[in-house]
């Protein structure tokens, strides 16, 4: 497994530095300062907003940490949940439901602290700079989940033994490696979440006040002397906050001046015909000249499947049972011919059927063939994916056309198994295997 520096410190360095600062953090704070753990909750200083953000907020937090802790702790039992239809639509919805919520919880909140001056009073730097980290956290992970689908069902073959490796100190990455980069991003934030725990008001959902039990009772009397004073030091408060506020907002939007103005500039400047020197133009024409022709082979190879009944693969003596040959079947599908143990064509699907991926050539010793993008192993005889892998459903097993040097048709095998002809031994190296379009419509 070859990394990158860059992800061996996202996948491999973070996660135990996270850790450290966690433990060490969560010891240092209950012994120096546990008097300093609380949710310092605000409801009493603006009580119209609160309850709009807080309630979304910690349903859909709740909702997301059983979501992520379940399969870490019983990936069997979660797969099993996932594993059909219903049981899969029914976890996505409500991922991305409980997502949403604690994306509208936190903006609510968000907006209340810089809005409402009596909050302004007791919010620190660290809040918002949490608030912000949790709603770009939720954020990149509401991506992950509309954009690379089905994430209930693959975690528990790439996330949930990578993370067990983590907790068992034999950390391997290999397992999430060839992760899209929006889901690196969101297990590095889920990192960076972990770490900043103990020395944010985080901290507060580890304390559980069971001496509040078995305390008397205590009665909070509100009419007193100094009762208005408090109210003139909290007016002059909103004023201040009011001022803060006012200053903040001419900082913001002399920034957001200096950025329109960079990015006007940027705006007008691709509009602008740009000053390229002829080296650099004939760069771009060779780019774009490429993809044009990268697109006329994709569509001269469609003409030639729907024009052809037949579409030559390979020499059947050339090829190998350890190494398969690439080729494109009628379908435009990436697929695989390998010689079988019998000597004739051995025809698989390389379109994984996880997220389709293009499945590697080379066979294990055990006689499997892996899809490097999510860790998939399967089956060469029959294109089973091994249990535990992300793919569920097995390649399809495609069907094949031997013919003689003079072009007649010797042999043939369906997908589904079923043998015509006779293969003659002293000419079998010479055979020519093709593809037919009689078998595409049940390989489909």
């Amino acid at each position: 497994m070859n990394l990158q520096p860059l992800e061996s410190l996202i996948l491999l360095g973070l996660p135990y530095a996270a850790i450290l600062l966690f433990v060490v953090g969560i010891v240092w704070r209950t012994r120096s300062s546990r008097f300093s753990i609380s949710s310092l909750s605000s409801q009493m200083l603006e009580s119209r907003w609160a309850p709009w953000g807080t309630v979304p907020f910690h349903l859909g937090i709740i909702l997301l940490f059983f979501a992520h802790l379940i399969p870490f702790l019983m990936p069997g039992v979660w797969q099993s949940i996932v594993s059909t239809r219903t049981g899969l639509l029914v976890a996505e919805a409500i991922g991305i439901g409980a997502a949403i919520l604690c994306i509208i919880g936190l903006l609510l909140l968000f907006g209340r602290r810089v809005t409402s001056p009596s909050v302004q009073s007791v919010t620190t730097v660290m809040d918002l700079v949490v608030l912000g980290i949790l709603l770009a956290q939720i954020a990149v992970g509401l991506g992950v989940a509309l954009l690379h689908r089905w994430g209930a069902l693959w975690s528990v073959g790439t996330t949930t033994p990578y993370l067990w490796s983590i907790v068992t100190l034999r950390p391997d990455a290999s397992f999430v490696a060839g992760m899209p980069p929006l889901m690196k991003l969101h297990m590095a934030g889920a990192w960076i979440v972990l770490a900043l725990v103990p020395f944010t008001r985080l901290m507060h959902m580890f304390s559980v006040p069971l001496q509040y039990l078995g305390r008397p009772p205590q009665k909070v009397v509100w009419a007193n002397p100094r009762r208005e004073v408090a109210r003139e030091r909290l007016v002059r408060r909103e004023v201040a906050g009011r001022r803060m506020l006012l200053r903040g907002a001419i900082g913001i939007g002399a920034a957001g001046v200096l950025l329109s103005v960079g990015v006007l500039g940027k705006l007008f400047n691709y509009f602008r015909a740009p000053e390229t020197t002829d080296a650099e133009e004939a760069n771009l024409l060779q780019t774009r000249l490429q993809r044009l022709e990268a697109t006329a082979e994709q569509r001269s190879l469609q003409l030639e499947r729907m024009r052809n009944p037949y579409i030559r693969v390979a020499r059947l003596g050339d090829l190998q049972p350890n190494s398969g040959t690439y080729f494109i079947d009628y379908h435009m599908r990436p697929a695989l011919a390998f010689r079988g143990e019998d000597g004739l064509p051995h025809l698989i699907s390389a379109k994984c059927t996880h997220l389709a991926c293009t499945v590697a050539k080379d066979v294990s010793p055990e006689g499997r063939i892996l899809c490097p993008c999510h860790i998939s192993w399967f089956e060469l005889k029959n294109g089973e994916p091994l249990p535990g892998s992300p793919a569920k459903a097995p390649l399809p097993i495609l069907g094949w056309v031997l013919r003689d040097p003079t072009g007649q048709i010797v042999a043939s095998r369906a997908p589904d198994g079923t043998m015509e002809g006779e293969v003659s031994p002293e000419r079998i190296e010479n055979y020519e295997v093709f593809i037919s379009r009689s078998f595409a419509t049940r390989e489909a």
